[in-house]
């Protein structure tokens, strides 16, 4: 089985650091899904934005229907997050 070390909030420095400092002021935590990221801090950065604009960005969808999308999404692919 492969294996990713994970940076802990502890170990994170320069970009990583505002990377995890701006997820604890948005959920309180750092999520799996974002510590994931964590070895690699640029990746982890562009895919904040890429959230940022699917999310928050201009659409003639909802910010509710995008949710109710990103939650069906997630049940299909037996995601917990």
């Amino acid at each position: 089985m492969a294996h990713i070390r994970l940076v802990r909030d502890d170990e994170a420095t320069g970009l990583l650091k505002r990377l995890f400092d701006e997820a604890i002021a948005r959920a309180g935590r750092v999520f799996g899904i974002v510590r994931l990221m964590s070895p690699n801090p640029p990746v982890l950065q562009a895919s904040m934005a890429q959230y940022r604009a699917i999310m928050f960005g201009p659409s003639p969808l909802t910010r509710a229907q995008r949710e109710m999308m990103a939650v069906v999404v997630s049940r299909v692919n037996h995601c917990f997050y």
